[in-house]
This record gives structure tokens, C-alpha cells and sequence, in this order.
């Protein structure tokens, strides 16, 4: 074993396909003819093989087959590049393999933490399937309920990774080959030496399921959600193909409905995300660019994905009461009823708009019938999230949202920093200019099907900016999609009014140097970030629990908190950071309660009725105050206005917890306090 020292911390035309349209279609003599194709040359052999069977098979030309090589090969590296740069940002800023197994644990917060327990679970049971079957029936995370977390949590990732772990290992041991090393690590500042290791053969195997969430984290922070776990962009991917296809063939759905399957497995959130994308094609067919047969076809994709996934979750209610699922069937209702929606409304413009009102009128009223028939009330702070962005509404469980910050409005410094480095300003001008061309069309009945992709990408970046502004955390799918419209600068399609292409690409060139000023600036001053994680306190706290309670005690506390001490302890928890169930808000707001201004004993008989054994008071929660009005005990003012100008329990018991709980462990951030048991008089 080694000794190491850390570094020092710092900082067409037929009538026919014309229906299949928007009901305001080309009227005749007036349609364009199609631009005659180019010849192809049959091969030779009639089975070719080699290169030319690949070219066979996808219908490219020599020189087409070597573009779309030099572009891959580009990814490839441009993918690496990015894992590098991140990677590094991650290791600068955490000092991460200088840390203890312990310290690694208490670097994933709040959700993170959660989800790598169930990892680390299926990792240390007997067998694969006693790690699975430990998940499914899982007693430690809403103690004393039994829950199945791969249908609560979207857990599928946290499967496939721990599968995929467990399969290495068993290899490399059978063969013997070391695959981890170990050093002991000097913290200074009178601390013991920790034991830290690196490599594969890892129980704790932090740092490859870290690797999961590298795609896009730097956009929110420097610790990544379950949001990142999803693969986003494969859908949009499969979108563009589609719209750019006359007639999509089968393999292409089912690309779609695989992409779409992946992007829903693994984030409950995913649903909205696929909402939007289901509205922007929705207007696309309004406006004609996109035929009823190709709309439908992606809607009854859509719907079979939804299908599989709700199989596949369990029966997740969740997903059949969502707004998405209604819209799906809204939808399919109106494109069904296109023909009665012409007869009753002539004008385009007219009929455009009774199309979305009866798309959004029909989807809200058959989700909440739907959720009334099944009972669902998970996804109710939802509504009230959105209802909190345009009124004045709040309650407690929306300003646990809201007043947090990636849940709130957008701040100003997200678009003066897209201003800087003129991706703004470029995707302002692309979508612009679609926005007139798509118009100007309209206008002259000059629809194209070949434009529906640049329509539809206009219209979803305009659906991921509405998501960005009003919850900041979501721009995490608006930047890499400015990302993507920015490239279109390089269209010849919107600009070759500029000229030759030796023009064009001038321009293209004096805009990447502009851009990339800035966005050196922005490399450099990440790269400038040099840190170390430390949390003594929680360490402290963490050891305690281990080494004075029992395996069964029972905890309740902060959410973050309580991901942490099941990770670390694997002591049961009453409530944890996962808010997206209305039995887990309802516990979390008993647990809360603590932050109130209710009398003491009225909180501990929400502990024990819980069945809480001990409590975790953090100070900080108590005093901190984002901003007016949210701070905990100002939250509960909203919920609890009879007891509004009392001074805060949580007050009181960082001072002295008697008479209703008992101190046994205390330091400058956590006090333990000490829950009765039920008795007798309490029943």
C-alpha cells in the first residue's frame, strides 16, 4: 500500500395525399412537382459484399459512404474529448480518487445517493437475483412499508450497471487478475489516514457508475440527476429521420420506439419531455408540413412504447394518467376527425386554432378523468408547480419546489452567457428565418414535406425555452438543442442567399472564431477549478450511527440527509429526496414538521406515529433563506397560518431538546435527537 498526500484545497400532389394533410390543403394547379431523382447505376454482382454490400444495403454512393465515415469518426472523437473534459472537471473539482470509500459515498447527494444505494445493493447481495429481489421488496427506504423501487424509481439503469459490474468481477477473479489498487491517504489537520482505493474491482464502484452521468451534467452542476441517465437526443434523432422520409419504413418506428423506450426507463420525467415532443409534430401538422398517415404512425408508436413501458414498470399508474398519454389520444382524435373539423371551420387560420384548443382542452380534461378513474395523485405537484409559474398559488410541497433553485424561473446570467457566446443571437436569426420561410409558404400553399424537419426542430427548441424559463433545471435540454440549431448555419438550404459556397463557408469560419472566444474563456475558467471535498460534520455523524445504533433503528430527517445515512448505513428511513409520490410527500411534510412552529409535542407524535427512533436536526435548515419567504419555518407559515409569529421549534431544540426528545449526539451541523417510543397511552 501506498502512502499519498492530498493537494492543498482551492478554488404531392393526388387529392388523396392531400387529406392526408392539415385540412387546409394546396388548392389544385397550384402544388409543386416533385424534383426528378437521380439515376442510379445497378452493381454488378447481384449479391455484392464487402463495402459495397453495406453501400447496397443503405442506398449511398462511394462519396456519400465516405462522409458519413469522416462523420462518425468525428463523433467518435468529439465524444471522447467531451468524457475527457468532464471527466477532469469532476476529478479537479472533488480530488475524487484521493478520497475514502466513505467520503466517495457522501459526494452523491440527495437523489444520486439514493439511486447508487440500490446499485451498491444488487452489487453486495449473494446473487444478482437476491440483489434484485432485495430491490423489489425493499424495507429500508419508507420504513415500515415494503415498496418495489424498480417500479417506484425508474431503477433500470441501476440494473443493467450493477448486472454489468457483477459480470466483471466474476470474470477477472476467475482468471485472477488484479483489478483495483489501494493507498492509505494522509488527510492532515490531526485526521486519521483513510484507506482509498482505485480501479474495477470495486464494492464500491463510485466512479464507473459516476461515468453513467457524464453526458450533460456541467449544464446543471457539478452533480448530476437522474435526469442525466436518459438518453435524450436518440428520439429527436429518430424524429428528424422520419420527417425527412416520404414513407418511413417499419425498422424506422421501431428505432423510434426503442429510442423513445430507452429516454422513459430511466426518468419519470421523460413523459413531459415527450409531451413536447408530441405537441411540436402536432403543429407541424396543423401547418401542413406533416401528412395524417405519418402522424398517426408515430402517434401509435408512441402509444406502444408507453404500453411496453408501463409493463415494464410495474404497472406504474403514473404513466397512464399522464398528460402525455392523453395527449397521445387527443391526438389521434382530432387527426381522426379532420375532416369534420374542415366542413365546420373553413379558414385556415380559424381552423389552426379550434385544432389546438380542442388538443389542449381534451388532453387536460381526459387526464384528470383518468386520474380520478385510477386514483393517481403523484404527479398533482405538477399542476401545482405550473399553476405556481403563472399565478400567485403556492403551497408547501410547491415551495419545496420553487424555492430551490433549478426549480425556479431561469436567472438572467443563463442568456447573457448564450449572448457572449453568440448562440443566441444565431439561433434567433435561424429560427427567424424559418419562422418567415414557413410562413411566406403557408401563405402561397407552397408546403414542403421536405421542410418539416427544419419546422419541427424550430418548434421544439421553442418548447425546450418555455420549459427552460420557467424551471431552470430543464435547460439542460435547451442548450445542447441551441447547440444543434446553431449548426444550421452551415445550410445551404437556409443560407445560400449568401452566395458561392466559398462565401458560405467564409462566413461559417468568421462565426466559430467569434464563438469560440468566449467559449475558450468558459474552458479556461472550468479548468481553473481546483478543489477537494470535505464533510467532516456528516462524517462524524455517519460513524456515530454505525457505531451506536442499532441496524433496525428507524431515521427521519432533511431529504438529502436521509439519502446519505441509508447509503452509508443502511439504517431504514421514513422519507428521502424521491418527491414524485404523494405517500412519500405527505410523510416528508409529518418529518418536516420539526421546521414548524407547532408545539413539540405535536411533532413528536408525527415521529412516532412514523415510527421514528431517532431525528437528524440540521441548524441550517432551520435559518436558511434562499430568498423572502423560504425558509422552512416561513414555508409552514402557508400551511400552518394559525401558529404564523411563533418562534420556530426547531429553534428551541438546538438549544435544549427536552422534555420531548433526548440529545445523544451533537456537532457544529447535526444534533441527534431521541424519539419516545409509543407507549400504552400514546396508542
Amino acid at each position: 500500500m501506498v502512502a499519498k498526500n492530498r493537494k492543498p484545497t482551492g478554488k404531392s400532389p393526388a387529392t388523396q395525399a392531400d387529406r392526408d394533410k392539415s385540412p387546409l390543403v394546396s388548392p389544385p394547379g397550384k402544388s409543386k412537382a416533385r424534383r426528378p431523382g437521380r439515376e442510379g447505376k445497378a452493381f454488378n454482382s447481384s449479391h455484392p459484399n464487402g463495402l459495397s454490400g453495406v453501400r447496397h444495403k443503405l442506398g449511398l454512393s462511394p462519396s456519400a459512404v465516405g462522409k458519413l465515415g469522416i462523420t462518425l469518426l468525428l463523433a467518435a472523437l468529439t465524444g471522447y474529448l467531451h468524457w475527457y473534459h468532464l471527466s477532469h472537471l469532476f476529478e479537479n473539482d472533488r480530488h475524487f480518487s484521493h478520497l475514502s470509500n466513505l467520503e466517495k459515498e457522501m459526494a452523491f447527494r440527495t437523489e444520486t445517493g439514493l439511486y447508487y444505494s440500490y446499485y451498491k445493493t444488487i452489487i453486495e447481495a449473494p446473487s444478482f437475483l437476491d440483489g434484485l429481489h432485495m430491490v423489489m421488496n425493499d424495507r429500508l427506504t419508507e420504513y415500515p412499508l415494503v415498496i418495489n423501487t424498480l417500479k417506484r424509481f425508474n431503477l433500470y439503469p441501476e440494473v443493467v450497471l450493477a448486472s454489468w459490474y457483477r459480470m466483471y468481477t466474476g470474470v477477472m477473479g476467475y482468471f485472477g487478475i488484479p483489478t483495483k489498487m489501494c493507498w492509505s491517504i494522509n488527510r492532515g489537520e490531526g485526521l486519521t489516514p483513510v484507506d482509498s482505493c482505485e480501479g474495477t474491482d470495486l464494492k464500491l464502484n463510485v466512479f464507473v457508475y459516476f461515468l453513467r452521468h457524464l453526458n450533460s451534467f456541467p449544464l446543471i452542476s457539478y452533480t448530476p440527476t437522474l435526469s442525466h441517465h436518459s438518453i435524450s437526443f436518440f428520439p429527436l434523432l429518430c424524429i428528424s429521420s422520419l420527417l425527412r422520409t416520404p414513407t418511413p419504413s417499419r425498422t424506422a418506428m421501431v428505432a423510434l420506439g426503442i429510442s423513445n423506450l430507452c429516454f422513459m426507463l430511466p426518468w419519470q420525467f421523460a413523459q413531459f419531455v415527450l409531451l413536447t415532443q408530441v405537441a411540436s409534430l402536432f403543429a407541424s401538422y396543423i401547418l401542413g408540413y406533416l401528412r395524417a398517415i405519418k402522424m398517426q404512425s408515430i402517434l401509435v408508436t408512441h402509444m406502444i412504447t408507453l404500453s411496453f413501458c408501463f409493463i415494464l414498470m410495474f404497472g406504474n399508474s403514473m404513466l397512464l394518467t399522464s398528460f402525455y398519454a392523453s395527449s397521445l389520444v387527443s391526438i389521434w382524435a382530432i387527426i381522426a376527425l379532420r375532416d369534420r373539423f374542415a366542413q365546420v371551420f373553413k379558414s385556415g387560420i380559424v381552423l389552426w386554432v379550434m385544432q389546438g384548443l380542442a388538443w389542449v382542452g381534451s388532453t387536460i380534461l381526459l387526464k384528470f378523468m383518468l386520474s380520478t378513474v385510477f386514483g393517481a395523485s403523484d404527479d398533482a405537484h405538477i399542476s401545482g408547480l405550473i399553476k405556481s409559474k403563472f399565478t400567485s398559488y403556492k403551497d408547501f410541497h410547491t415551495l419545496m419546489y420553487t424555492c430551490a433553485a433549478e426549480f425556479d424561473l431561469m436567472e438572467l446570467e443563463t442568456p447573457v452567457r448564450y449572448l457572449k457566446t453568440l448562440l443566441l443571437p444565431i439561433n434567433v436569426l435561424v429560427v427567424a428565418l424559418i419562422a418567415w420561410r414557413t410562413v411566406r409558404d403557408v401563405v402561397r400553399f407552397l408546403r414542403d414535406d421536405g421542410k418539416a424537419s427544419l419546422v419541427y426542430h424550430s418548434l421544439q427548441l421553442v418548447a425546450f425555452a418555455v420549459l427552460a424559463v420557467l424551471i431552470m433545471r430543464l435547460k439542460l435540454f435547451l442548450t445542447p438543442h441551441m447547440c444543434i440549431m446553431a449548426s444550421l448555419i452551415c445550410s445551404k438550404q437556409l443560407f445560400g442567399w449568401i452566395g458561392q459556397t466559398f462565401k458560405q463557408q467564409i462566413v461559417v469560419f468568421a462565426v466559430m472564431t467569434a464563438m469560440a472566444i468566449q467559449g475558450v474563456a468558459n474552458l479556461q475558467a472550468q479548468w481553473a477549478i481546483i478543489g477537494e471535498f470535505s464533510n467532516l460534520p456528516q462524517e462524524e455523524l455517519l460513524d456515530w450511527i454505525q457505531d451506536n445504533t442499532h441496524p433496525d433503528s428507524v431515521f427521519a430527517g432533511a431529504m438529502p440527509t436521509m439519502a446519505s445515512v441509508k447509503l452509508s448505513t443502511g439504517r431504514p428511513i421514513v422519507n428521502h429526496p424521491h418527491y414524485e409520490d404523494a405517500g412519500l410527500r405527505s410523510r416528508t411534510k409529518l418529518v418536516y414538521s420539526m421546521y414548524s412552529r407547532m408545539s413539540g409535542e405535536t411533532v413528536k407524535r408525527n415521529l412516532m406515529k412514523l415510527g421514528v427512533d431517532f431525528f437528524i436536526l440540521e441548524d441550517s435548515w432551520c435559518t436558511r433563506r434562499t430568498r423572502p419567504g423560504c425558509s422552512m419555518p416561513e414555508i409552514w407559515d402557508i400551511e400552518d397560518p394559525q401558529n404564523a409569529g411563533k418562534i420556530p421549534l426547531c429553534t428551541h431544540m438546538s438549544k435544549t431538546a427536552r422534555p420531548h426528545f433526548t440529545t445523544l449526539f451533537s456537532n457544529d451541523i447535526y444534533k441527534v435527537l431521541k424519539v419516545p417510543k409509543v407507549t400504552k397511552a400514546h396508542r
